[in-house]
């Protein structure tokens, strides 16, 4: 069965909503900036992806408020805005047992961090008695199947970066299976607290240095030296097509396979010869019935780090050839929302189909020549490719990839963004 995705729902340092997002990566508007003073990782992170405050009496009621965790209102906001970009109302558009929820992402981890310390500093009975329903990484699609009466398959994914990628993956099964008509899916991630942003720095996987913390993330780059952490929430809503035709909906485009393996390597290196990417990558295609002359734009995890853009490159290279196709990651704008990234680029890809325009990679001032790609540099690109890939890639060796497929009535619920 075909998966279309009719709705979106995007909460990302570039922007909010689709248009909003989309055209800060077609004109250069980054999203990136150093965390105010009063940001709790402001000592911990010279640059990062940081979102507005959210008051948590604007998504819920209730005294849980006080310890409901920044990814679960982040969650449900995307949510809220994704069924509605679809134009679905549970019980009216789509039977409640019929609708499926999977988000991914780390979970609650902030609210942890902060009561394992009001514990530390006054005692047990600081623990807040609503602190599970903060943590646990499958609160965000339960508070949403709550909000919605959505009474379907529900769960959470937790293979790290790869976190969003995958739940769409598994949207896709759910509907090609005939379990589910509509899936709610994609990642919802809250990192910027200090513990989080420390162990990362640590690691010395953060990008640093940079006197402009708009430049900071600079995938494929020969100055690349780290990524950029960020938060932020990206769902889609995926559709089976006799469905969203029986509502008269038209979708952005259409999920036409995916491919997901492990590298079976490092807990967080991946493999520098890229086979695991590639294999990958291979079986997203095989699972649309295409080969890689038919792909004409590859959204790529690309990171900004050096082994972690080398491996894909090296990849890509396998399946496409060298210059192959058409390379960019948007990162280079919105940072690393972990988990989310994934879901967010899906998005992205499938609106680079539908909208003819392939995002650039911004601040690719001087490629690395061992990452030589046919790279979207600059400004954008036409085109009237039919097909893209998206890739993920997350700790573990965890590898995702989505086969995008344009649609010849693309869902257009606003104008087209005009590139600068």
């Amino acid at each position: 069965m075909t998966a279309l995705v009719t709705g979106m729902g995007l909460f990302t340092p570039a922007g909010r909503g689709v248009e909003e997002t989309f055209d800060a990566l077609l004109t250069g508007r980054s999203g990136l900036r150093r965390p105010p003073a009063d940001h709790p990782a402001a000592g911990s992170l010279e640059v990062a992806g940081v979102l507005p405050a959210i008051d948590p009496r604007t998504v819920a009621s209730g005294p849980e408020t006080k310890v409901l965790d920044r990814v679960v209102l982040l969650a449900l906001l995307t949510a809220a805005e994704a069924l509605a970009d679809a134009g679905v109302e549970v019980g009216r558009d789509v039977d409640p047992d019929r609708i499926a929820v999977i988000v991914g992402g780390v979970g609650g981890m902030s609210t942890l961090e902060s009561q394992v310390l009001a514990r530390a500093a006054r005692g047990r009975a600081a623990v807040s008695p609503y602190l599970l329903t903060g943590i646990l990484p499958n609160m965000p699609s339960a508070r949403i199947a709550i909000a919605h009466g959505i009474r379907g398959y529900s769960s959470a994914v937790g293979t790290a970066c790869a976190s969003g990628a995958q739940a769409i993956a598994d949207g896709v099964r759910l509907i090609g299976t005939g379990e589910a008509d509509v899936v709610v899916c994609g990642a919802s991630e809250a990192p910027l607290f200090p513990t989080f942003a420390d162990t990362f720095g640590n690691a010395r996987a953060l990008a640093r240095g940079w006197d402009e913390p708009t430049e900071a993330s600079r995938p494929f780059d020969k100055r690349r030296n780290g990524f950029v952490l960020a938060e932020g929430a990206a769902l889609l809503v995926l559709e089976r097509a006799g469905h969203a035709a029986a509502r008269g909906v038209d979708g952005y485009a259409e999920v036409a396979g995916f491919g997901a393996n492990t590298d079976a390597y490092h807990p967080t290196a991946p493999r520098p010869d890229g086979a695991g990417a590639a294999a990958c990558m291979r079986r997203a295609l095989a699972a649309g019935g295409i080969g890689p002359d038919d792909v004409g734009y590859v959204n790529a995890h690309g990171t900004g780090t050096k082994l972690g853009d080398l491996a894909e490159t090296t990849a890509l290279a396998e399946v496409f050839g060298a210059g192959g196709v058409p390379v960019s990651s948007t990162k280079a704008l919105t940072g690393h929302l972990l988990g989310a990234s994934g879901a967010l680029e899906a998005a992205v890809t499938a609106l680079a189909l539908g909208r003819g325009l392939l995002p650039p990679t911004y601040h690719l001032d001087d490629p690395d020549p061992d990452c030589e790609a046919d790279h979207v540099r600059a400004a954008p690109r036409p085109t009237r490719a039919d097909h893209a890939l998206t890739n993920s890639f997350g700790f573990g060796g965890q590898n995702v990839s989505l086969l995008l497929r344009r649609l010849t009535t693309p869902a257009r619920r606003s104008a087209t963004p005009a590139a600068g």
